[in-house]
């Protein structure tokens, strides 16, 4: 317990989040996450305070950063870089596109974020009483090994039961998200046509 903290009050929470983990273990399984909601989400079951969202940089996404930032999520942003600049380019010839031609693939792109996680929720250690951590991805085992001999950990929130095994240990601690995929999942709101007279 933080010396700050009064007998009875609710534990300063704050949540460090893999959002490619998240959002790449929701959509497999056929649902988008709601970034909103689960804001809410946090604060209201968990008492989260501060939510940190860490996501590599792509600069066409922008306008997702801004929702994130509004949704009350602290962003923290990863350079990313073009995979394919690691194998060297053969030159190529512009070709205008064949008519009903599939659109070109876009470039594979990495941002890979779990260092800035690990380096963050270790600099803000002092500053909460509890810590989330939301991946189901095994490179956080260290991390999260620690946590729970500090006593710092809550919970780790993975996207669903596809989480590494090296949590099973940790199972205690282990909340699915897809359990409350009703709660979270984004919607598209369907428009009702006019009924007929």
């Amino acid at each position: 317990m933080n010396p700050k903290q009064k007998s009875g009050q609710k534990p300063n929470v704050y949540a460090f989040i893999d959002s490619q983990n998240l959002n790449v273990g929701t959509q497999k399984f056929g649902w988008k996450m709601n970034w909103a909601r689960f804001r809410i989400f946090l604060a209201e079951e968990y008492n989260v305070t501060k939510a940190f969202m860490f996501i590599g940089y792509i600069p066409e996404n922008e306008g997702l950063y801004d929702q994130m930032h509004d949704a009350g999520f602290l962003v923290v942003l990863k350079p990313t870089f073009d995979m394919t600049r690691l194998q060297p380019e053969a030159p190529k010839e512009v070709k205008e596109p064949e008519p009903g031609a599939e659109p070109e693939e876009k470039k594979p792109v990495k941002g890979n974020i779990d260092a800035d996680l690990v380096l963050w929720t270790m600099k803000e250690l002092k500053n909460y009483d509890k810590a989330i951590i939301v991946s189901g991805d095994g490179d956080f085992y260290s991390l999260v090994e620690y946590l729970e001999a500090e006593h710092k950990l809550l919970h780790l929130l993975t996207p669903s039961g596809h989480y590494s095994q090296l949590y099973n240990k940790y199972e205690q601690y282990v909340v699915r998200l897809d359990n409350f995929k009703r709660t979270l999942a984004y919607r598209t709101t369907a428009h009702r046509r006019p009924s007929k007279k």
